[in-house]
Parts: structure tokens; C-alpha cells; sequence
């Protein structure tokens, strides 16, 4: 089996080396970039997974966690954010983001390869679906995670992906938050309940017309409805 390939981006070159040496340790593929801007130059919708770093030079990780969700090529590539900035407003502008997990710094290098574990298990876990789903003019090819609208590609996030097929997979079936956040984010990560909602809010954006078809029950939770 082909090793997961790991891209850590941070300007602390030490913090760097720890990282990649505990990840080789665990039978990962590793490698460094000291910037953003290295980083988006080194194809990144060839990794498996990236830890980002939200605090660096001229461009911040927030802004390269927003130029990847953009751009259909790697959108899909999930990201875990790993900064000294742990407010609660700061974690939620980075899952708005489409991050998979947020840690904060100080943090133990135990605690970073449970979460890349994590991410890295869900990713797989989503090959067992079907292959295609659709609903009208509105396509997913789950093996390749492309969402398309009418024939053009949508640039969903990784989460937005995963909760849209979820949806479309099981139309006229109303999901709570919990049920939502059970199959999408793991148990061991803390997810903000407005994570859940911040997320549909932009599906339904970006479905366009078929933005419609997912439903709020209130307190229930959502589903699409045909």
C-alpha cells in the first residue's frame, strides 16, 4: 500500500524537523515548506494531508487554506490547522475555512498523529461509497470527489463534499447535528455545533438552485428533499 503523503508548512524550521521525524516514525511520507508561498508551489493536490501553520510571513494559513478551497484541484486535500491561536473565533474562521481539525499550540506530538490518524481514516473510509451520485442536473463522482452543477465544477470543500453526499445519498432522510457530526468529523474531534450550520449555509450557496432542496427541521436537523 502507497504511504500517505504529509505536507507540514510552518516558518519554524525546528518545529518542522519534530514534526517530520515523528511522522516518518509512524510510516508517513513527509514533507517541509517554510511558507505559504513555498508551499502552493509544491503541487499540493498531491498530498494526502497538510498541517498548516496559521501564523507565518506574508501570507497566513488562513489565506492558503483559502486559495486550496478555491481551487478545484485541491479542495479535497483535507487540512489540519496547527497554531498558537486558539480563541474560539479563530477556530471557527479556520472550519469555516473547510479545515478537518484545528490544534493548538502548545500541543503534543501524541496528540498530532491521533489527529492525523483521524482525518487520514475518515478520507479512506468515504471509498466505500457508491460511485456516483446525482439528482437532476446536480453530479458527484465520489471516487474522484467532483461535484458538478449542470456539467461545471464546483469548488466544494472536503466537509462540504462529504455532507452533500451524505444528503443526496439518503434524500427524504432528516439527519441531526449529532448524526451529521458522527459521520463526517470523528469522535475525538471537538466540533462547534455552528460549525454544522456555517457549513450548509455555504453547500446551499454553492449548489445554486439546488440550494433549495436541503431542508432545515427545526430541532431536528437537515436533510434534501426532492
Amino acid at each position: 500500500m502507497a504511504k500517505h503523503k504529509i505536507l507540514v508548512v510552518d516558518d519554524e524550521e525546528s518545529l518542522c524537523e519534530i514534526l517530520q521525524f515523528n511522522l516518518e516514525v509512524e510510516g508517513y511520507d513527509v514533507e517541509v515548506a517554510y511558507s505559504a508561498e513555498q508551499a502552493l508551489g509544491m503541487h499540493p493536490e498531491r498530498y494526502s494531508l497538510i498541517l498548516l501553520d496559521v501564523m507565518m510571513g506574508e501570507m497566513s494559513g488562513f489565506r492558503m487554506a483559502r486559495i486550496l478551497k478555491e481551487n478545484p484541484e485541491t479542495a479535497q486535500v483535507p487540512v489540519i490547522f496547527c497554531t498558537a491561536r486558539d480563541s474560539e473565533d479563530d477556530t471557527v474562521a479556520g472550519l469555516n475555512l473547510g479545515a478537518d481539525d484545528y490544534i493548538a499550540k502548545p500541543f503534543s506530538i501524541r496528540e498530532v498523529l491521533a489527529r492525523v490518524r483521524s482525518v487520514l481514516r475518515r478520507t479512506a473510509a468515504s471509498g466505500s461509497e457508491p460511485e456516483n451520485i446525482a439528482f437532476e442536473g446536480l453530479e458527484m463522482d465520489l471516487r474522484r470527489k467532483v461535484c458538478t452543477l449542470d456539467g461545471a465544477e464546483l469548488p466544494l470543500t472536503k466537509k462540504e463534499f462529504e455532507i452533500l453526499a451524505l444528503l443526496l445519498a439518503h434524500r427524504g432522510v432528516i439527519f441531526s447535528r449529532e448524526e451529521i457530526l458522527h459521520r463526517i468529523w470523528s469522535d475525538e474531534v471537538i466540533v462547534l455545533d455552528r460549525t454544522i450550520d456555517v457549513n450548509i449555509t455555504r453547500l446551499r450557496r454553492k449548489i445554486g438552485p439546488y440550494g433549495k432542496h436541503i431542508v432545515t427541521r427545526l430541532g431536528y436537523g437537515y436533510g434534501f428533499e426532492e
